[in-house]
Formats: structure tokens, sequence, C-alpha cells
């Protein structure tokens, strides 16, 4: 039976916090309201919680249960994508330009959450050194790439696009190698979808999530410079 618990109301410009995750929805959500401050959002991650929401809403925050991460031992390059690795069409860049490539995830037909206001506060977040981009160039062309928040050593990665085929595939291994290898441990997608499962991505309950997540949290991690993938 699917629960129909009642997201709590969170106050904009009021004191920090959240329920615990484990109070949400079926569906992760967990609260309503408050706002994007640099503060609230790096509570958030730090407690395993993102906001997702569209224009003329108020922010909501979402923890899902399960949630799905991946990591080197799991990561799945096929061997078109590792023919393409070897060939190296591409120039791979960290946080070259974060805005493009938050503004290009955006670009979806199907509409996005990606609005100005997100946009504003992951510009604040990456200005603070908790946000970082991963950039896939091509002829000085930006063709794909994605985009994240880092808080010790949790990755969350928030999302990707290509512009041209397995960009955003090359972006997505050069993220989880290099990041993996200045020191995150932990790299969250959110939610499986049938793209990242064959990247290979997969799913675990939200409290062995929490788990890693608060043993990795304060970890020591610098992402403030280049990376060699």
């Amino acid at each position: 039976m699917r629960r129909r618990r009642r997201p709590a109301l969170l106050l904009p410009g009021g004191p920090l916090g959240f329920p615990h995750p484990s109070t949400a929805d079926d569906d992760g959500l967990l609260a309503v309201g408050g706002d994007l401050s640099l503060p609230r959002l790096l509570l958030a991650y730090r407690q395993g919680i993102f906001p997702w929401y569209d224009v003329g809403l108020p922010p909501l925050w979402w923890s899902p249960d399960p949630r799905a991460i991946v990591d080197p031992h799991s990561l799945h390059v096929s061997r078109s994508l590792a023919r393409t690795l070897r060939r190296a069409p591409f120039t791979v860049t960290l946080n070259r330009d974060f805005e493009a490539v938050m503004r290009a995830c955006g670009e979806r037909d199907e509409g996005t959450w990606i609005i100005d206001d997100m946009l504003t506060a992951y510009a604040a977040l990456h200005r603070a050194g908790h946000a970082h981009s991963v950039e896939v160039w091509q002829d000085g062309r930006l063709v794909g790439g994605l985009y994240g928040v880092s808080v010790g050593g949790l990755f969350a990665a928030e999302s990707m696009f290509h512009r041209v085929t397995d960009a955003s595939k090359v972006a997505l291994v050069a993220a989880v190698r290099g990041l993996f290898a200045a020191g995150v441990e932990l790299f969250d997608v959110q939610f499986l979808t049938p793209h990242l499962g064959s990247m290979g991505a997969w799913e675990l309950p939200r409290d062995e999530y929490l788990a890693r997540l608060g043993s990795v949290v304060d970890a020591p991690v610098n992402l403030g410079v280049e990376l060699a993938w």
C-alpha cells in the first residue's frame, strides 16, 4: 500500500532543518517550501535530500528509496564506448564552464526543473566550491557534460546532456574515474534509469545509502583542481 504522508512545510528564510528522510512518502517527497540558500542546500545534501520542482511551485525536497549510485567497480564501458575513448575525439575538462553545462542540461523538450532559481542557487554553490561540472568538448564546442554537488566524499550528480553521440557517456566515465581518484567515495545518481543502469548504476536501500553518506560526508576531498582523467 502506498503511503500518503503529508510532506513537511518549510518556511522561506525559516530555521534550517529537515524531517528525517524515512518520513518521505513512497515517491520520496519529504518537504515543501523553504528556500535555496547555500546553508540549506548544503544541509540537504549532507542528509541525503535534494530539491526538484517546477516553475510556479515552491521548492520540493526529495529523498527517494531506493537510491541509485555508481562506482568505478560497477561502471560499465561497452565495447563501442571503449573504442570511442581510445580514439579520444573529445577533450574533457573540470569546472571550465559550469553555468553553460547546467543550462545545456536544462534544454529538454519535455520541460525541466533547471529553472532560473535553481541556476542562481547552484551557481552560488559552484562559486563556494560545492558544485562542479565536467565538460566534453569537440573542436572547441561544448558537446556534452554533467554537473553535481560535492560535500566531503559525496558527489551527487544532478543531470547530464549530450549534443553528439557518446558525449554524456564520456562525461560520466570521466567523472566517476576522475572524482574517485580525487577522493570521492560515494557517487549518487538519485534514480536508476535504463540509461544509467546500462552504465553500471545500481540501487541500494535508502537506509544503506544514508549510512554510507554519513561515513563519507566529512571526508577531506579537493575537487577544486583540474583532474587527470
